[in-house]
């Protein structure tokens, strides 16, 4: 989304369209962690 949403705004230059983008990426820094790092914080048994 983030892409589609940088293309549209670098063709047209529309002002809601940056507005847009930097409204996703202040939603993707508040998403806490990822996968990975959940994954990372699991302790698994060792045999």
């Amino acid at each position: 989304m983030m892409d589609f949403s940088w293309k549209v705004f670098l063709q047209t230059g529309n002002i809601d369209t940056y507005l847009l983008i930097k409204e996703l990426e202040k939603e993707n820094q508040e998403i806490p962690g990822n996968l990975n790092d959940e994954l990372a914080q699991i302790d698994f048994p060792v045999s």
